[in-house]
């Protein structure tokens, strides 16, 4: 039995996700407790400006580049440059945030045969720490990333991916699929931008919203199966 029967199709998303080829897991507030971009800037003394524009983001009103972009400006007028964000890993590290139960969620999953791939609108920099934790190479990681300059000063953001944008990640998700021919990929998260992952020609074939860190109303109205501990989504592998 399973403690979560919420969904449009709860029944079905467990079958799909019992027969992907891969899964695409979102990192801010699903493999990580935190929004990672929100806790760089608590680190930075810009937590509360920050964490709105996240929010608004996350919650869909607002267009992602905008708030990234919004965000990043923030943070460049804080000072913002490599040495301060390898000295926040280094006193924060991520890795320290994991989910309960994610890495059993990804151990199993890659026992069964199923490729995981990390899907964020996060940043590389501060995804690659989690992604040796969980054995997920760093080729398998779509994500943002920082531009700094030789001295480390910060320039911006890589501005060609594609998750810097709305509907990055169901474009991530289409081209994994098309790169790697696979029939049924699952995508997991907590947003508005995890959800968009399966309402494109060739997306996701299931959405798995996750809430075991924040439940979004609209996420939870529209994802195939809504779950909040990630010991439902391994039963349902059995």
């Amino acid at each position: 039995m399973y403690a979560s029967v919420v969904g449009q199709a709860p029944s079905k998303a467990q079958e799909t996700l019992r027969e992907a080829e891969a899964v695409c897991f979102d990192v801010d507030s699903t493999v990580i407790t935190k929004e990672g971009i929100d806790e760089l800037a608590a680190y930075l003394k810009c937590g509360d400006e920050v964490a709105a524009l996240t929010k608004a983001a996350m919650d869909g009103g607002m267009p992602f580049h905008t708030a990234i972009e919004k965000r990043l400006e923030i943070f460049a007028n804080a000072g913002f440059g490599q040495p301060k964000l390898a000295q926040m890993l280094a006193d924060h590290p991520m890795e320290e945030i994991l989910s309960p139960g994610v890495e059993d969620l990804v151990a199993a999953l890659q026992s069964k045969g199923k490729r995981v791939f990390l899907v964020s609108g996060g940043f590389r920099q501060m995804i690659n720490p989690l992604a040796a934790v969980l054995n997920v190479p760093e080729t398998d990681i779509y994500a943002n990333s920082f531009l700094f300059d030789a001295s480390g000063a910060f320039l911006g953001h890589d501005k060609d991916e594609p998750t810097s944008r709305a509907g990055g990640k169901a474009k991530v998700v289409a081209d994994i699929k098309a790169k790697y021919g696979y029939k049924k990929v699952v995508m997991v998260g907590d947003g508005a931008t995890d959800l968009e992952a399966r309402e494109v020609a060739g997306g996701a074939d299931a959405f798995i919203g996750y809430g075991g860190v924040v439940e979004r109303s609209a996420v939870k109205a529209g994802a195939c199966w809504f779950v909040y501990d990630f010991k439902d989504m391994i039963a349902a592998l059995e």
